[in-house]
């Protein structure tokens, strides 16, 4: 390792809603160093609720220059506590997945030319014909998402197409919908990127391409070819949008989403993940296979950050950690420990009574009973991904072996041991929070990995199939799984009925 640190280390960054992180790993992928800006209490100058500015009609954007401000004072605190700068040999990251950045005609000129003596705030105004970025919270673009999904023959069709069908937060009905309302902003911009892209064009100093994993929640991408839909983008911005996103998404490029970042820092072949914070989702890696996954409107299926012919299957609730403690305060007096007594009095299965919550949901909820409802809003969130699972997946795909859960709720041993009886694997917890970040850390060893070795050799060549930090906390019990296996079709039968009566969309 000739010209490179005794000790090197690997710098992974994570810009969510709510903060940039920043996590160094040593060769070992050990975590040595975690730092963290709050947007909210260390930036309270921008004004941001959680890290967002909302607006009209569901609108939802945060500062770019925010962002900018928070690099400089995440490398301050860093510096502040004695990192090494010079032992950093590879950086990457991950942003938020679905948020874009819109760059002026000065981009190119200002990026090259950035004063090391001047805050990154040097860029704002000037960089951005949008001063705003607007991210996966925002709502506002159903009509865009409508028109998208026409311009190809329908919802499934763009699933298809895609992996996904017209979503609200995605990045291409965003720019669809600039144009409409502001086309004065949309034809000043000159490069847009994503919110990952733009976080490596800051290293860089001039404007990267856009990864093909984060690409792939744009709704613009053909999540099979990683090539720019031709029709999508004619329907979304017209013929100068492909210049204005630039070349084809790029695997090279390190920095990608938050979610496939996650995928990259908690698992293994035949792991899934199951995050239980704000929202609830499900990411799991689809391995080459001559069929390719199948395509529905009510999940996700994103191209892969390391592996061009692999696949990640995602599905999304936006009921979480509210709906759970929404309920918990109703019927427990807002006490875990009550809450989890009364999810364990009722049997699996719950006595067949399904649903989740009273809030609208991505994926279909239903009524429930009072003294149902602690275990209802757990494990019916659970078979409605279970028994998605299974249609997703090629049908030579290998049985997954590990669920490891993240988020809040993951800390609650009877919604530990749940997850571990509904979907009959061992439940396992990383000992980092900041997974997205670790991961990100995780890609830049990967790219110092591959260029040691002439760009040859695959993620998990180099990192053994193992993922560090896992610590079992579940294991499943065969007859609850028998029961939860059983009620698979009970579940779907139950959902196509709440959607044919029409008391939820479809």
């Amino acid at each position: 390792m000739a010209g490179y640190p005794e000790n090197p280390l690997f710098f992974g960054l994570d810009l969510s809603t709510q903060q940039l992180k920043g996590i160094l790993i040593s060769q070992d992928a050990c975590v040595v160093h975690e730092s963290a800006v709050h947007f909210e209490s260390d930036l309270a100058h921008y004004g941001t609720v959680k890290g967002a500015i909302p607006g009209p009609n569901g609108e939802a954007t945060s500062p770019v220059a925010m962002w900018l401000e928070a690099y400089d004072l995440l490398m301050a605190r860093m510096r502040e506590a004695g990192v090494d700068f010079s032992s950093i040999v590879a950086i990457s990251g991950s942003g938020q997945q679905h948020g874009s950045v819109y760059w002026s005609a000065e981009a190119e000129k200002l990026l090259s030319s950035l004063d090391t003596d001047r805050p990154l705030t040097q860029l704002a105004p000037g960089a951005f014909s949008w001063q705003r970025a607007p991210i996966w919270q925002d709502s506002s673009t159903t009509r865009e998402c409508r028109e998208l999904e026409a311009a190809v023959g329908g919802a499934q069709q763009l699933a298809d197409l895609t992996g996904s069908r017209g979503y609200e937060r995605f990045t291409g009905t965003q720019i669809k919908k600039l144009r409409r309302v502001d086309p004065a902003t949309y034809n000043a911009t000159v490069r847009i990127s994503l919110v990952s892209s733009f976080m490596h064009c800051l290293f860089l100093g001039s404007i990267a391409p856009i990864e093909i994993s984060d690409a792939s929640g744009m709704n613009l991408m053909n999540v099979l070819s990683c090539k720019w839909e031709d029709v999508l983008l004619e329907a979304a911005g017209g013929p100068e949008l492909r210049a204005k996103l630039g070349p084809e998404p790029c695997i090279v490029a390190p920095f990608t989403g938050d979610n496939p970042a996650t995928v990259i820092g908690l698992s293994a072949p035949g792991d899934a993940i199951l995050s239980l914070g704000t929202s609830t989702t499900f990411l799991l890696s689809i391995p080459p296979s001559d069929a390719p996954p199948k395509c529905f409107t009510t999940s996700h299926i994103l191209s892969h950050p390391t592996t061009l012919d692999s696949q990640i299957a995602m599905l999304c609730y936006k009921n979480g950690a509210l709906a759970r403690e929404q309920v918990r305060d109703r019927t427990a007096n807002a006490d875990w420990s009550k809450y989890n007594e009364l999810v364990e009095a009722r049997p699996a299965g719950n006595d067949g009574d399904f649903g989740s919550t009273s809030l609208a949901e991505i994926i279909p909820p239903n009524s429930i009973t009072p003294e149902a409802a602690p275990r209802a809003v757990v494990e019916s969130q659970f078979l409605s991904i279970l028994s998605r699972i299974a249609a997703i997946l090629p049908a030579n795909a290998p049985p997954l072996q590990r669920l490891v859960i993240s988020g809040g709720s993951s800390a609650n041993p009877t919604i530990r041991q749940l997850a571990a009886d509904v979907f009959g694997m061992k439940v396992y917890v990383s000992s980092t929070k900041e997974a997205a970040a670790l991961g990100g850390a995780l890609l830049a060893k990967y790219a110092w990995w591959k260029g040691l070795n002439e760009g040859e050799g695959t993620f998990e060549e180099m990192s053994g199939g193992e993922v560090p930090g896992m610590k079992c906390v579940a294991e499943p019990n065969a007859d609850p799984h028998k029961v939860y296996m059983n009620l698979v079709d009970a579940y779907r039968w139950c959902e196509a009925d709440v959607v044919r009566k029409g008391t939820i969309p479809a």
